[in-house]
């Protein structure tokens, strides 16, 4: 599994660097937990892109995946993925399931999916921030990526899937 997060990791800096993408990368204690790294990597929680995977049920037939990115300080709004997709039922992904979809293990989900099975929706408030901040698919290493940047690389869905407080 190692191998496969590695290739996870060297692929999101080869595709930013690629496309010309303003990001640094920060170095911190292992960390996956969106409070504790915000304060590791010295941000308000809020400017974290925090990344949950989420399983949506059409029907009996059709399951579908979501990766749902939100602002760090913000809870998903499971009930505004499954009206997106137009869903009979929705849950949090399992851990394993997630992790395969994701290519990284739980804390360490970047906000792009390489995985045509996960379909990548985000949150608008997110723009509202000039940089993003992540776990570069590695629990002791983080990106600060310009917040136009990530929009243009990852190219998500764009949908309110926060619940309001």
């Amino acid at each position: 599994m190692t191998g496969e997060h590695h290739a996870a990791y060297e692929r999101l800096i080869a595709d930013m660097d690629a496309a010309g993408a303003r990001y640094r990368l920060i170095e911190h204690a292992p960390e996956g937990r969106t409070d504790e790294v915000s304060a590791l990597r010295g941000h308000a929680p809020g400017q974290a892109a925090k990344c949950l995977v989420v399983m949506v049920k059409i029907g009996k037939k059709q399951t579908r995946h979501v990766l749902a990115v939100v602002p760090g300080d913000a809870r998903l709004d499971l009930q505004a993925v499954k009206e997106l997709l137009e869903g009979t039922y929705v849950a949090f992904a399992a851990k394993d399931k997630a992790e395969e979809l994701a290519g990284s293990v739980s804390g360490t989900v970047l906000p792009f999916s390489y995985d045509p099975r996960l379909e990548l929706v985000a949150d608008p408030s997110l723009l509202d921030q000039p940089e993003l901040y992540f776990n570069a698919a590695r629990l002791d290493r983080s990106v600060a990526l310009a917040t136009d940047d990530y929009v243009r690389l990852a190219a998500p869905r764009m949908a309110a899937i926060t619940a309001s407080n």
